[in-house]
């Protein structure tokens, strides 16, 4: 049967998560941790067989690539057997371990999924600093070892910003907060093309607030096992945090009314299957601070979450600053916490109004403001989930534009396909130069391609070719590239 008339399959791999499903589902099918767990027993006989016994080598070998599980089965099994190891694929949002990240695609594809991976296209993701030798092995990987009969790859953060539309326009301009579980990107787009000098990462996120809430249970000497204390973290961090507009006034809170505030976690130890029982106190404010005041937790990185934004529209061309003023997407599950919006929004007023205070004294003049425009800084700061209409719309933006853009037909004519791969190549490729490189027809180029790259691999459209293709806006695209 012809892929076109089959749903696509769209896969969204997160440092943490990982949401899986085909075109038209309203939620992943399936969402599951990215980790794979291999049992090093079979590696370690491998290695240590004799080279005489190359029977039981290549067998041990064998048994090593069958035996392993991902998701929530990979972290079952690591708590049950001590010879699974748990490998994490994905850190910081690049790919890092490519064995890993085949076994799991593998997982998803056909243990999940349930599908012929030569019967479906297939839509993935990237973040947005992602270096092009990591597409040239995703496109590899895709196309010899699956045989998908098309692949399209997009940037994540630019599918946040297709599916948190704001206006009748539905102008693709704005600031996307993108923060994942282990890393944080403020990507600033101007009309769908990302300005890939402005990109900022810092180095907080998801999993770090999870530790640090584990740090502070720690600390006050809370009974938790070991072996639960950063899962225990994980769900108290998903279910009783919140954003504080003042952290001193919420201690003062705290300490004058603890019954009020202070929660108790119950949980069940893992190997004997005891209950047990902790309090949740300062945790539950601490615990997102971490964006807004990051020296609590590192001396390393002390830049609040608002003043990287800040900079990111700055460091942006200057007739674009307006508009990522008003229209600010946050995307991702740690951004969730309640008031969330409502505190970035404070703040980053604030340092806008202290430049402008700043400026109009130097001039010697007073600046006149409407009062329409006084709240312009982060306008569109109500929730995305508000705005998509969704459940889960926040925690699951870029799926919701993921699998809009899956479900159109656009989709097979934007895809690289197998074919192009096998039929053309390149003029004078170099010797790790990719098979074929395709610029997709929706005016989004990636930011990681630069012209030195271009210049060497060749290419399809010249850069003022792309800018009369930017009035097509429908699927968010990038370049992509082949495996050879």
């Amino acid at each position: 049967m012809d892929p076109t008339f089959r749903p696509a399959v769209v896969i969204d791999n997160g440092t943490g998560y990982t949401k899986m499903g085909f075109a038209g589902n309203v939620e992943p099918c399936f969402i599951q941790p990215t980790v794979v767990a291999v049992n090093e027993s079979f590696l370690k006989q491998s290695r240590t067989s004799s080279k005489s016994n190359w029977s039981a080598q290549y067998s041990a070998g064998v048994m090593a690539d069958l035996d392993f599980f991902s998701g929530d089965e990979a972290l079952t099994k690591s708590r049950s057997s001590n010879a699974y190891n748990l490998t994490y694929p994905i850190r910081n949002g690049q790919v890092y371990n490519w064995d890993a990240m085949e076994r799991y695609w593998q997982q998803c594809i056909f243990n999940y999924l349930r599908c012929d991976p030569e019967d479906h296209y297939f839509l993935l993701t990237e973040s947005p600093l992602t270096a092009p030798e990591n597409r040239e092995y995703t496109g590899e990987i895709m196309f010899e070892t699956f045989n998908v009969p098309g692949l399209y790859i997009a940037v994540n953060s630019v599918l946040a910003l297709a599916a948190g539309y704001t206006t009748s326009k539905c102008e693709m301009t704005g600031v996307v907060v993108d923060v994942g579980d282990g890393a944080t990107h403020i990507v600033p787009v101007a009309d769908g093309y990302v300005i890939g000098s402005s990109i900022k990462s810092i180095p907080i996120a998801g999993k770090d607030v999870t530790l640090f809430i584990q740090q502070l249970m720690r600390e006050r000497g809370e009974k938790i096992p070991p072996e639960d204390s950063f899962e225990s973290a994980r769900k108290v961090k998903e279910m009783y945090c919140y954003t504080c507009s003042d952290v001193v006034k919420e201690f003062n809170k705290h300490d004058k009314e603890p019954g009020k505030y202070i929660k108790h976690w119950r949980g069940i130890r893992p190997k004997t299957g005891a209950p047990y029982s902790c309090d949740i106190g300062y945790e539950r404010f601490l615990g997102p601070e971490v964006f807004f005041s990051p020296e609590i937790y590192s001396s390393d990185f002390t830049t609040p979450l608002p003043v990287v934004i800040d900079k990111c529209i700055q460091s942006a061309p200057i007739d674009t600053r307006r508009a990522l003023y008003k229209n600010i997407v946050l995307s991702g599950g740690s951004t969730m916490f309640k008031d969330f919006h409502r505190r970035l929004q404070r703040d980053l007023k604030k340092i806008v109004d202290a430049r402008v205070l700043a400026s109009d004294t130097r001039l010697g003049g007073e600046v006149k403001t409407k009062a329409n425009e006084q709240d312009e800084v982060g306008s569109n700061g109500q929730l995305p989930s508000e705005r998509a209409g969704r459940p889960n719309g926040q925690r699951h933006l870029v799926w919701c534009h993921a699998l809009e853009g899956a479900g159109r037909p656009c989709l097979f004519s934007c895809c690289s396909l197998r074919k192009r791969q096998q039929q053309q190549s390149l003029e004078a490729p170099g010797e790790d130069a990719p098979a074929a490189i395709t610029v997709f027809p929706d005016g989004l180029s990636s930011s990681v391609w630069t012209a030195d790259v271009l210049k060497r691999y060749g290419r399809r459209n010249h850069p003022t070719e792309l800018k009369d293709q930017s009035k097509n806006k429908g699927l968010a695209a990038i370049l992509i590239i082949v495996g050879t």
